[in-house]
């Protein structure tokens, strides 16, 4: 009888066996997902205003006649956080390209209406984003915001 009590494995030295086999590939699962969730939050998208900074002021409208003023406030919305060193090494290009723009617009009466700041804030972030491509900057802007837009006839 004491032979069969011997060969009986005891509950506590089972449950520490299988505790130290599943212990190692535990741990080094653990590491893993923690590597990964930070590797998540490294990527995960920002929201970050860069505003340019004084605000646009330009004459709109058809040439030869009564003289009509925009006064714009514009911030840009970046997702990265690598985006606003590459936007404000390039602010006076940028800057540049929206005074044109501003000052290419013949329809006083559309820049009024939604619809026509729409297609404005649009084409400004076309042109933003091909500034940011053409100095190989491998950035973009996600957004043009007007914080103030005026019209004045």
């Amino acid at each position: 009888m004491t032979n069969c009590k011997l060969m009986t494995p005891q509950p506590k030295s089972v449950l520490f066996g299988l505790l130290l086999l599943f212990s190692v590939p535990l741990t080094g699962w653990a590491e893993e997902a923690v590597t990964a969730e930070e590797e998540s939050s490294e990527e995960q998208e920002i929201t970050d205003y860069i505003a340019m900074e004084p605000s646009f002021v330009t004459h709109v409208g058809a040439s030869g006649g009564k003289l009509t003023y925009l006064k714009a406030a514009v911030s840009l919305r970046a997702s990265k956080q690598t985006t606003r060193p590459a936007v404000e090494s390039h602010m006076p290009r940028l800057r540049h390209e929206l005074v044109m723009l501003f000052g290419e617009q013949t329809d006083a009466d559309m820049l009024t209406t939604m619809d026509g700041q729409e297609a404005l804030r649009e084409e400004a972030k076309s042109r933003i984003n091909g500034v940011l491509e053409e100095q190989q900057t491998g950035e973009v802007i996600t957004g043009v915001l007007f914080t103030e837009f005026v019209v004045q006839k």
